[in-house]
């Protein structure tokens, strides 16, 4: 798939690239659909400053006007955090409208993968990745990133599958896509807001070095696909299981009473257990993101060096 003729590369992003230098690709969900404003832009500029602090060029990507944008301006991210949720989330399936019809989009994990890949960008920093909803065996409700891990060669960096998820069926979707699942200085899957889950990752790997020697080798193999890897909320800001375990029990329950599902499921099960939670997961989130941020610019940085 050719989607090149669409695409509006940064120039700072495209010179980069064209010299061999480390770039970082962030998402733009969760700035219009992740984070109240001004949260979000403040969060959003502070990630992209972390990323350049350790040394990589930040990324971040978003549909504008039909126009596949790999690296934004602060005015178009102001933009983004404004609108919010009047921004339409964009997956696979609604690129191709979204750019015959000129509209906007905030890319989710799976659209962030695709365009940094059609852009040259090899590594992306996210919070967490969607995954195995809980009663996908009735629902059938599995997130479109898991597809994208399949087949997208790009590096995520996250903080594991959100807890909302069911995290074992998750794991088994991607060892079934042939997805490593690397654990930053862990052996267990880290569970966003937590750093606990109860369930292994297939490797761990404690430098940055290390994961982009692996990263380089999956690529050189010619392995399709993507890799993830989990890194651990800081333990200073990570919750405790049981705590955010009953807020997302409480917040699952009140979503099905309410008859929502699809793609506002996630949108609407993070902001209530912000609520339940007292605004710590919000909290939460946003350190971790930039926990991720600054791996992923170290990854990318030691990629270049290979």
């Amino acid at each position: 798939m050719n989607l090149n003729r669409f695409l509006d590369v940064n120039p700072e992003v495209a010179e980069a690239i064209a010299a061999g230098k480390p770039v970082v690709a962030l998402e733009s969900t969760i700035i219009s659909h992740g984070m109240p404003y001004p949260q979000n832009v403040e969060t959003a500029l502070n990630v992209e400053r972390i990323i350049r602090e350790n040394g990589a060029v930040p990324a971040t990507i978003a549909i504008i006007g039909g126009r596949l944008k790999a690296g934004l301006t602060a005015e178009e991210i102001e933009y983004f955090g404004k609108k919010g949720q009047a921004i339409a989330k964009a997956s696979r399936r609604d690129l191709a409208v979204l750019c015959a019809r000129g509209q906007d989009g905030a890319t989710t994990v799976t659209t962030t993968m695709m365009i940094a890949h059609m852009a040259g960008i090899k590594i992306f920093a996210t919070g967490g990745i969607g995954g195995v909803h809980r009663g996908a065996e009735t629902t059938m409700d599995i997130s479109a990133d898991l597809e994208e891990l399949g087949q997208t060669p790009v590096m995520v960096v996250c903080a594991g599958a959100k807890s909302i998820l069911d995290l074992g069926l998750t794991l088994e979707y991607l060892e079934t896509k042939g997805v490593p699942v690397l654990g930053f200085g862990t052996d267990e899957l880290p569970a966003f807001y937590t750093r606990k889950s109860g369930f292994g990752v297939d490797y761990r790997v404690d430098t940055p070095r290390e994961l982009a020697a692996c990263f380089k080798a999956q690529n050189d193999l010619g392995l399709k696909g993507g890799m993830l890897v989990t890194n651990p909320i800081p333990e200073e800001f990570a919750m405790p299981l049981e705590t955010i375990t009953a807020a997302i029990d409480k917040a699952i329950g009140e979503c099905n009473e309410k008859g929502i599902h699809g793609k506002q499921t996630t949108p609407f099960l993070l902001a209530r257990v912000a609520e339940l939670t007292g605004g710590n997961s919000l909290d939460s989130n946003i350190q971790l993101v930039y926990n991720n941020a600054k791996l992923a610019a170290q990854t990318a940085k030691c990629y270049c060096e290979l």
